[in-house]
């Protein structure tokens, strides 16, 4: 593309696609409601590749799975019907020929029908307080997606003086904000809640292009497919991947790895350890971030007029702090101050004092979300009326699909562990690559989390790979700790397709990002992020005293 001022666009251009005949909001803005992947609408050539990857995996996944059980392993009879249907998990995840968390439920029933393990025993994990965790976060989140809390923050922060003014201000800006926001909200509700911002923001920056009579190399003007709604979108998507690594329960994966970590190695690791670990890896990715996608896909404009009049319309719109606003950021306050307390006196006083040992113990993460969520039930926003800032009704439309697999995610990790498969794995891979350094086996651990996570989805990458690495680490004698945290960051990636994660799909569905566009830029971070895993969290672990 190349900007043309006074070029065909200006002048009226070709019969069809002149810049005077584009309405700029109509076409960005006239879709902007998420939708999944199967509720978008695609290609007559996107719809028979989805057809038939559906259809295949209806037919391959028992396939698959029928073949393993029979096969003359030396396995146990646990072993092996556990890795038979697992796989035959793994294909409905990556064809889905039926819902994601649904495929993991089959899966589950599938093992206790077929004997491998008692029905009661397969199930006990989706009573760990850790799905606990994730239920009370979804809830406070919920409310903050609500009431507008999330909102209200993003144009704060766009509003700062000067961010309005530069294109690269905005785009650093906008990731900023997803990264914050998903620490602590789900990466898919980030991305569906400011989706709308960033079309209105795009829809600015592309006004203002057809103004100047900006043309692409075919003289012809299309606000659809500017280098700089690539850029925004694609930061908005990877920006919520990055930030959903800051915070224990800022991702499915979070909460699965460091869960599968504690029982395997008996080593907690507290959410304020978490942060102090985590920020300065998530740091350095945002940056290789805002560096992948600027060059890559450099903004046709640098300098802008229009964002700012936007931002701050949009803020006088939301008006003061309502009453159900502030109740909402007093128990998301409460929450997270609960949940930082026990690491704030492990610094003070040492991990072996009593002090710590019996704040760890009752201000368990799972107990402290359901708290902060119950606040929100409790805090009334019209005393008279008895109304308050959360109902059941609201709560009930949290995410509820990615709990269940979430849930799955867990059995499927722990069944791994207590079955023997994920030793019998990690032997079998040591025994044919020879692994003999931590660092070998981290890189090992990072690269294959990526790839799974680019096939299927990240919880599920996280409950299949850091199983593996673990025993694989304890046959090489490594500290397990390390590769299987770099396992477990490595499964919030996958940036390279539409169905590698539900905010690639998002950004997809809004039309402005092409494929080809999407797997050039989320190779390249791909590759960056898992250098930076790779390199700086074993010294973060380290520094952090978890090591």
């Amino acid at each position: 593309m190349s900007t043309t001022p006074g070029g065909p666009a200006a002048q009226g251009g070709g019969p069809d696609r002149g810049a005077g005949a584009v309405d700029v909001e109509q076409a960005l803005l006239g879709g902007s409601t998420y939708r999944g992947i199967a509720e978008q609408e695609l290609s007559p050539g996107e719809e028979r590749f989805e057809r038939r990857r559906r259809t295949t995996g209806l037919f391959l996944a028992p396939l698959v799975t029928a073949v393993f059980y029979f096969l003359p392993l030396d396995l146990s009879y646990a072993q092996q019907t556990l890795a038979a249907v697992l796989l035959g998990v793994v294909v409905l995840w990556m064809t889905e020929p039926v819902p994601i968390p649904v495929g993991g439920l089959i899966g589950i029933a599938a093992i206790a029908l077929l004997g491998a393990v008692p029905a009661e025993e397969a199930f006990v994990p989706f009573g760990d307080t850790t799905v606990l965790t994730f239920i009370g976060a979804f809830i406070l989140a919920q409310a903050m997606l609500q009431h507008g809390v999330a909102r209200r923050f993003a144009f704060r922060i766009l509003a700062i003086p000067g961010v309005g003014r530069s294109t690269t201000k905005v785009l650093i800006a906008f990731g900023a904000i997803t990264c914050l926001l998903s620490a602590f909200v789900s990466n898919t509700a980030t991305v569906a809640m400011l989706l709308p911002t960033a079309l209105g923001i795009l829809a600015v920056i592309a006004k203002l292009l057809q103004e100047q009579g900006y043309t692409d190399a075919e003289g012809r003007f299309d606000p659809t497919r500017l280098r700089v709604g690539v850029a925004l979108m694609l930061m908005l998507a990877y920006g919520a991947s990055v930030g959903g690594l800051l915070t224990p329960v800022g991702s499915p994966p979070n909460l699965i790895g460091r869960d599968l970590i504690e029982q395997r190695t008996g080593e907690a690791i507290s959410f304020a350890a978490w942060m102090g670990m985590a920020l300065p890896v998530c740091a350095l990715m945002f940056v290789a971030l805002a560096v992948v996608l600027l060059l890559l896909n450099k903004p046709e404009i640098r300098h802008l007029t229009g964002v700012e009049e936007y931002v701050a319309r949009e803020r006088e719109r939301l008006g003061p702090l309502s009453r159900a606003e502030r109740n909402t950021l007093f128990a998301f306050g409460v929450t997270v101050a609960l949940w930082i307390t026990p690491g704030v006196v492990a610094v003070v006083a040492g991990t072996d004092s009593g002090l710590y040992i019996e704040m760890g113990e009752r201000l368990d993460e799972g107990i402290v979300a359901v708290l902060g969520a119950g606040l929100l039930f409790l805090l009334p926003t019209d005393w008279g009326k008895r109304e308050y800032t959360m109902t059941w009704g609201d709560a009930a439309k949290i995410d509820w699909g990615t709990i269940v697999l979430f849930g799955t995610g867990i059995v499927f990790g722990s069944l791994l562990d207590s079955t023997g498969l994920a030793e019998t794995i990690g032997q079998g891979t040591f025994d044919a690559l020879g692994f003999g350094s931590a660092f070998a086996i981290t890189a090992f651990a990072v690269v294959l989390a990526i790839a799974v996570s680019e096939t299927t989805s990240n919880t599920a990458s996280a409950a299949v790979v850091v199983p593996i690495i673990l025993p694989l680490a304890e046959a090489a004698g490594v500290n397990p700790l390390t590769p299987a945290l770099a396992a477990t960051f490595a499964a919030s990636f996958g940036f390279m397709l539409p169905v590698s994660t539900p905010q690639n799909a998002i950004v997809y569905g809004s039309g402005v990002v092409p494929i080809t566009k999407m797997i050039r830029s989320g190779i390249s971070f791909d590759i960056l992020g898992a250098i930076l895993v790779a390199l700086l969290l074993p010294l973060m672990i380290v520094v952090v005293g978890l090591g």
